[in-house]
């Protein structure tokens, strides 16, 4: 595993590539910030009176989809998804409603590229952002996709169900373009660390073996951040995010980890899921005003869905770096987030990451500290036990090159291969605190980047 990969977090419009072995195909990609989980007036309220059930505009959020996507221009976004909630019927609001909101949105904001989405509602589990390919067979793509599989949908009767999902998963792997899935907040329904909800480790595993063109990840970081009595909307006080992220993202040797471990591909994101901003009464930011996941593609809406398949992004909060680069070194390879090398287990590892700060204050007027980064390394041992490796620096360990806030480890290969991932914050907390009622979350701010992969020569894992 001495190839590490190279992630160079840029701002929206800095073009700065990867050191990658694959520079013909990362021509003219950048850093693109953006958002996969933006409600608007689409998400809808429900007159229960009548039948079926008439859909009341705004009921959930009073923002058109223009609005959101000049909002997510402004806070520096290049992409993002509209992604309403269904409900009763709701397919009939997506085509004849929000579609042409979308259409009108593209014409009003063309700066950001826009995708068709929803907020699924998954059968047997809770909500997922689904993302659509645009294209001629767009909308039809996503009505079909709600009108037949969502679990809100049906006037009548039942449909929450694994078999349902399956069902679902299936379809869409089937879809050409494929569309993207990533489920939204996954501990939100746990009732402690490490007791699940509606969402369950098994459940992604097998989601993600059903569909793993389509289901790739799950949200990292999620959004509501701007409410302080329940960041993220975790409501359990034993269950809380912690420093704004999903437990299954900050455990080290947890959830994610035990995945990437395996081979896994499964990707992580931070998103707003903005309904109501905070100045306006609500408990939301606006898209990009806090949360950012940044894909790494050219700004076409192909390249950028290609990034969000195939890991190549990190996400941050509260802007506290806006560049990275993270690369692990072997005998004349490296990768970038996403992919796997090959090294020998008779080699050491090198690993470096690059951060960059911000030259610009955040949406709250600040600068931000960083005060830690932490190098994460894991992989099985001889039983199948995990095993991780972690090492931290702060000003007195890491180096300064420019702009650029540099740590280098060398370690061993690991023997069975696995993964390496960094993640940094603001606080220099070893370990992600569990979030209080009233702390303001802009004191404490992370980022973290997707894994590369490590095979070893003689036990290669993929």
């Amino acid at each position: 595993m001495k190839e590490f990969v190279l992630l160079t977090l840029l701002a929206v419009s800095v073009s700065a590539a990867p050191a990658s072995a694959t520079a013909a195909a990362d021509a003219g990609r950048q850093w693109l910030a953006g958002d996969h989980h933006v409600h608007s007036e689409w998400s809808v309220d429900w007159d229960r009176s009548t039948t079926p059930p008439t859909p009341i505009r705004g009921g959930d959020s009073s923002y058109s989809r223009s609005r959101n996507a000049a909002q997510a221009r402004d806070f520096g976004l290049s992409w993002m998804v509209h992604t309403d909630h269904g409900g009763p019927g709701h397919s009939a609001v997506s085509r004849d409603h929000a579609y042409p909101a979308l259409v009108q949105a593209r014409v009003d904001v063309p700066e950001v590229i826009q995708f068709n989405g929803m907020e699924f509602d998954v059968p047997a589990g809770e909500h997922a952002s689904l993302i659509i390919a645009p294209g001629p067979a767009e909308r039809d793509q996503l009505v079909t996709a709600e009108r037949d599989f969502s679990r809100s949908e049906p006037l009548q009767g039942s449909r929450d169900t694994e078999q349902q999902m399956q069902a679902a998963l299936a379809h869409l792997q089937r879809l050409n373009p494929a569309p993207l899935m990533f489920i939204n907040h996954p501990s939100r329904t746990a009732t402690g660390l490490g007791q699940w909800g509606e969402v369950t480790p098994e459940e992604l595993r097998g989601w993600h073996a059903a569909a793993p063109n389509v289901l790739v990840g799950m949200e990292g970081a999620p959004g509501h951040q701007a409410i302080r009595a329940e960041r993220g909307l975790y409501r359990n006080a034993d269950a809380p995010t912690l420093g704004g992220y999903d437990q299954m993202t900050t455990q080290v040797g947890g959830v994610w980890d035990q995945m990437l471990a395996d081979g896994v591909r499964f990707w992580i994101t931070a998103n707003s899921d903005s309904h109501v901003n905070l100045r306006d009464g609500g408990r939301d930011y606006d898209p990009g005003e806090y949360s950012k996941t940044y894909a790494w593609a050219r700004p076409e809406a192909e390249d950028i869905l290609d990034a969000l398949r195939n890991g190549r992004m990190f996400i941050v909060t509260g802007d506290l770096i806006d560049a990275l680069e993270l690369r692990v070194t072997g005998d004349d390879v490296t990768g970038v987030p996403g992919d796997a090398v090959t090294l020998s287990v008779t080699q050491m590892m090198q690993v470096e990451v690059r951060v960059r700060q911000p030259t610009r204050p955040n949406a709250r007027g600040h600068r931000p500290p960083l005060q830690r980064i932490e190098l994460i390394v894991g992989g099985r041992v001889g039983d199948g036990t995990l095993q991780m490796q972690r090492r931290g620096f702060d000003v007195a360990t890491w180096a300064r090159e420019g702009d650029w806030t540099v740590a280098r480890w060398s370690l061993p290969v690991p023997p069975r291969g696995g993964f390496v991932r960094v993640r940094g914050n603001s606080t220099g907390d070893v370990e992600a605190q569990m979030d209080e009622r009233g702390e303001d979350p802009w004191d404490d701010l992370w980022f973290y980047s997707n894994p590369v992969f490590v095979n070893v020569v003689d036990t290669a894992r993929r």
